[in-house]
């Protein structure tokens, strides 16, 4: 990162303050484990395996193209090289079902741009590996997509399982943009639409519980939910007014998750400042679903 986006970093926590305000509707975090695996030293993205007590990150530009599967104590058990695929700067990773009912998908953003120089963004998409697996197995898909407006960066993605479409929101906006985007990967080079914008910027994670219902979007200083009502689209869910959760501020956190039973979401930093990254539990707290 630049000097100049510090200054504008420091600028804009001086304008809002560092607000620890916990909604009556998640407990306080709790640190489950560091990671000490310096092969994951940039951690940008965090979901939920399938598998229940584990979970799925990998780093952000300049590593190779891998995914970390993790413990819930943020201990590496496996690392899967993804083939074919390239790590320009990949800044999120979402979880969809495979609508065939086959398993389940992984994707992986490569969305991110701070210099803003990069027209094309990409998602990359494959079967999520099972218990016992050391390969990635079967096609690694590709879906190319600009973004209808201008060059912005980009550093969160997650899929609708409703719906099975894209969302993706841009960083340093002061107002974030909410980038639709169809969930094609036929090899054409798509174009995302803008559905939304949300009332602040940085915004650097995202992800939505596993049967469509509640959605997390998280910037450097806080982390933002919405309970999405029966037949409400992403945008409009979005466009109401954010519940802002529990949050223990982190050396530079970049990823947030929710647990696979959406009893709780969880947060992991990237290794700075001298700082080895905690994996964080938020509970909900009892009646609150």
């Amino acid at each position: 990162m630049t000097c100049r986006f510090f200054l504008i970093l420091f600028t804009f926590i001086s304008c809002t303050g560092e607000p620890q305000n916990c909604s009556p509707i998640f407990e306080k975090g709790v640190p489950l484990g560091v990671n000490k695996n310096h092969d994951l030293e940039e951690a940008s993205g965090l979901i939920a395996s399938s598998q229940p007590g584990y979970f799925w990150s990998h780093n952000d530009s300049g590593h190779p193209a891998q995914v970390f599967l993790l413990d819930d104590h943020a201990r590496t058990i496996r690392v899967f090289n993804v083939p074919g695929a390239k790590n320009r700067d990949w800044e999120d990773i979402a979880w969809g079902p495979d609508p065939a009912g086959a398993g389940n998908y992984i994707y992986v953003g490569d969305i991110g741009d701070n210099q803003r120089h990069c027209p094309v963004k990409r998602i990359y998409r494959f079967k999520e590996p099972q218990p016992g697996d050391t390969l990635i197995t079967g096609q690694v898909a590709v879906l190319p997509f600009r973004l209808p407006d201008e060059i912005h960066d980009t550093e969160a993605l997650f899929c609708d399982p409703i719906s099975q479409k894209f969302y993706v929101i841009s960083k340093v906006q002061k107002r974030a943009r909410l980038y639709e985007l169809d969930n094609d990967f036929a090899g054409d080079t798509l174009t995302a639409r803008e559905v939304a914008r949300l009332p602040f910027m940085y915004v650097v994670a995202a992800d939505i519980s596993r049967d469509g219902s509640e959605i997390l979007v998280k910037n450097y200083l806080n982390i933002y939910y919405w309970k999405r009502k029966d037949g409400e689209s992403i945008a409009e869910t979005l466009r109401r007014e954010a519940t802002t959760l529990c949050y223990d501020q982190e050396p530079q956190g970049e990823a947030v998750a929710w647990g696979l039973d959406g009893q709780a979401y969880f947060t992991l930093s990237e290794n700075a400042k001298g700082q080895r990254a905690r994996l964080y539990v938020y509970k909900r707290k009892t009646d609150q679903r």
